[in-house]
């Protein structure tokens, strides 16, 4: 009997593990429904674009013909009849107070949505007739938040270009002032990053965003806030890259650090979602308006 002992202790053990896992089938039947519910979700959700036929030609201008944006479930427009133009190589500056439509201007170029009224156009053909694949291709984008995917930092910066060579990777994050920084990292480019790149700072995530837009080489550059996380040091470190990127590219910088704009070609200011001045920088200074009270604030503020 006593022989018999621990074989019926494992025929109990191995009768009983079945229903110990009901617990853990129920808990992943849960997070299915959950999951497919909010699949439902976003089936239901309207289309915001839809893709369009026409492939890229022309030059790289962009344009913006009285284009006009209200975000769903708002009153008041985000653009309101808004024109403006970037000719190839020239670099364009929106400024203004937060929630004046800056950021909506990069949205419409990039089609995450579009304009309810007017147009934008690129090489003279409206937005809403080219291929999205195409129109992205030819976009590079340097935003305030960066998104890095939990995998290596050699993955998130070859989601620009993923048949891009190792000596175009490496030539990337040398100008985007990253070198040191992976040179010092025990696993270098293998390193992972964690999910949202949480193993990185603010600044790391955002040399990140450059490096990207100096591998992908596309001919038009937005960048969104790009030198929001850097710190003083690295601004400048970054400020000579930053400018050569632009140096040959169709560019709109949205920018909160009036420093980093004073060489554009043109500066707009937006207000409540209109154009409400445009010049050079030493035009609108002498011109003592909006623009000249928004350098004078942030003068004083870093005086302060």
């Amino acid at each position: 009997a006593h022989e018999s002992l621990p074989l019926l202790v494992l025929v109990a053990v191995a009768a009983f593990m079945p229903v110990a896992e009901i617990g853990q089938v129920a808990r992943q039947l849960a997070d299915t429904i959950a999951s497919t519910r909010r699949l439902r979700v976003l089936e239901k959700e309207p289309v915001t674009v839809v893709d369009g036929t026409r492939a890229l030609s022309g030059d790289a201008t962009v344009r913006f013909e009285e284009a006009g944006f209200t975000y769903p479930g708002r009153s008041v427009p985000a653009l309101d009849g808004v024109s403006f133009e970037v000719p190839p190589g020239s670099t364009v500056a929106l400024v203004g107070p937060s929630g004046a439509g800056k950021s909506t201007v990069a949205s419409l170029l990039l089609r995450f949505w579009d304009p309810q009224h007017g147009r934008v156009t690129f090489g003279g053909t409206d937005l809403r007739d080219l291929r999205l694949d195409a129109l992205r291709t030819h976009i590079a984008l340097v935003a305030q938040d960066t998104y890095l995917f939990n995998d290596t930092l050699e993955a998130n910066i070859r989601l620009a270009a993923s048949d891009a060579s190792d000596e175009d990777v490496q030539r990337a994050i040398d100008q985007a002032a990253l070198g040191e920084f992976v040179a010092r990292l025990p696993d270098g480019l293998a390193t992972r990053v964690g999910e949202r790149g949480v193993q990185l700072s603010g600044g790391q995530r955002q040399r990140v965003a450059i490096a990207r837009a100096f591998l992908k080489d596309a001919p038009v550059l937005i960048l969104d806030e790009a030198t929001s996380h850097l710190d003083t040091i690295s601004e400048q470190q970054i400020r000579a890259a930053l400018d050569d990127l632009m140096a040959q590219r169709t560019s709109i910088i949205i920018a909160h650090r009036l420093s980093t704009i004073r060489n554009a070609d043109t500066i707009l200011v937006i207000e409540h979602g209109r154009i409400i001045e445009a010049g050079t920088h030493a035009a609108l200074i002498a011109r003592q308006g909006a623009y000249a009270r928004l350098v004078s604030h942030q003068a004083s503020g870093v005086a302060a």
